[in-house]
């Protein structure tokens, strides 16, 4: 599967008529896949798409909190990760990629655990390709997902608020977990910018070619 970085959504041409969850195929106005720079060092990971990306394609669109409307994008820029000028729904992103564990979206509910397990796949692949440095799991169930299948940290030791902007060791990569942006406080904000920033100023890309799995 080849990336296709004229375009920064779905890059991979992974399935955008996919039906494998019946019931989200009711309420999905589409399939949001991954979104930005495949060569990315930092693929971030939510739970599934907000109401702004079923419309749009792009994941996390729209989301507001402490920093905003669309407080991940913001947090991006500040990052040097996103063009400020850049459109809303097409974001400029550079060494940075966004996704979610599941693809669709039920208004009224979260994913069931065999939702999150039939788009495991698509996530897969979207790391196994990229091959980041670093994984960012916004809250909780992205945490346990990934540090699940990417860590050997035991999953109950993995619990948000107090994995927030902390440095976990994973199998060929660093996860930095995320409280979501949209229940983040100022300082919550603040102390993972800073953390972040401090992070992309060492020498992170050491865990490069040492995957064990």
């Amino acid at each position: 599967m080849d990336a296709n970085q004229r375009s920064r959504a779905n890059p991979y041409g992974m399935d955008e008529e996919c039906r494998n969850c019946p019931a989200l195929c009711e309420t999905r106005t589409r399939v949001v896949h991954g979104y930005g720079d495949v060569g990315a060092d930092f693929l971030f990971v939510g739970e599934r798409p907000t109401t702004r990306a079923d419309a749009t394609g792009v994941p996390f669109a729209g989301e507001g909190g402490s920093t905003g409307d669309g407080g991940l994008r913001r947090m991006l820029e500040r990052l040097g990760l996103c063009a400020v000028d850049s459109p809303a729904d097409e974001p400029a992103l550079e060494n940075a990629y966004l996704t979610n564990l599941t693809r669709c979206r039920d208004p009224d509910r979260r994913p069931t655990d065999e939702e999150i397990g039939n788009c495991e796949p698509y996530l897969n692949a979207e790391i196994r390709m990229i091959n980041p440095e670093i994984l960012v799991p916004i809250g909780e169930r992205a945490l346990t997902e990934l540090g699940t299948e990417y860590t050997t940290t035991p999953v109950e030791e993995l619990v948000l608020p107090d994995d927030h902007a902390t440095r976990i060791r994973g199998r060929g990569f660093e996860l930095v977990p995320m409280i979501d942006p949209r229940e983040q406080t100022d300082e919550q904000t603040q102390a993972w910018l800073e953390a972040f920033v401090e992070l992309m100023a060492s020498d992170y890309r050491q865990t490069k070619g040492r995957r064990e799995r």
